[in-house]
């Protein structure tokens, strides 16, 4: 029990608000603390102003990054010619093209070539319905927890892609768990006082769509497998991606242990 002149301490497995331990006070000055407000729509959202848009809401600066630049910039220009559009719906056909993307490789032979065009379709609709939300001022919390439950189902569509262009299904299963483990440390570092992504890592969403629309494409384009390897084209993207999920994950936990470590 507590002594009455006592605080209430830490508890992450209390349900109970509490106050957080005093290591976690010297982390706010290692984050960004100036979000937009959820509702506020944003009209000026062209260029440069879409970066810091992305930027404030994410709690990470990407303008250093070129490729994850041009792709915000391309995303919001789609999302001028939908200002009517709603972001959950976006989250939501994201998946059921990543699913008919499936679909479509189970089919085989050209099919397969269809499978990469709707990977890339879902991957834009995964950055179309946050810069929509964005610009229409209908970003807020709920919407978030709708983007995330739906990259996640995108996600196991995608290992589930390449286990059907014969990848190992224990190389498949190694390399969801790893995506969920991305996720989840990121989430958790989240929760106790981690504002924005930590680190935009080598293993994130786009990787991820990039890897297996590249499968597809090769399995289309090129049947016989990989020249020079020998493997089938599942095979060699889903060691791809097994590479890119482990640099990802060591650049992930040392970014938390940066933020989250007092002093430091």
């Amino acid at each position: 029990m507590l002594r009455q002149s006592e605080p209430a301490r830490y508890s992450p497995n209390s349900s109970k608000q509490m106050l957080p331990p005093p290591e976690l006070a010297q982390v706010s000055h290692r984050v960004p603390t100036s979000l937009p407000t959820y509702r506020d729509p944003v009209d000026n959202l062209d260029g440069r102003g879409a970066v810091e848009g992305w930027s404030r809401l994410h709690g990470e600066d990407v303008s250093g990054s070129r490729l994850a630049v041009g792709w915000i910039r391309f995303v919001h220009l789609l999302a001028r010619r939908l200002p009517g559009a709603n972001p959950d719906v976006l989250s939501a056909c994201g998946v059921v093209a990543a699913a008919s993307a499936v679909g479509a490789a189970v089919l085989g032979g050209r099919w397969v070539l269809v499978a990469a065009l709707l990977v890339v379709v879902s991957g834009v609709l995964d950055g179309l319905d946050g810069a929509v939300a964005l610009r229409t001022g209908r970003a807020r919390p709920l919407g978030a927890v709708v983007d995330a439950v739906a990259d996640r189902l995108g996600d196991v569509c995608l290992v589930a892609l390449l286990v059907l262009l014969d990848g190992p299904g224990w190389l498949g299963a190694a390399v969801g768990a790893a995506v969920f483990l991305h996720e989840y440390a990121r989430a958790r570092a989240q929760g106790v006082g981690m504002t924005g992504a930590g680190a935009v890592t080598v293993a994130e969403r786009p990787t991820r769509v990039v890897v297996a629309a590249v499968a597809c494409l090769s399995a289309g384009t090129w049947p016989a497998g990989a020249p020079w390897l020998g493997w089938e084209w599942g095979t060699t993207c889903l060691v791809l991606w097994a590479v890119l999920a482990a640099v990802g994950g060591v650049q992930l936990v040392a970014a938390i242990r940066r933020v989250l470590t007092p002093g430091r």
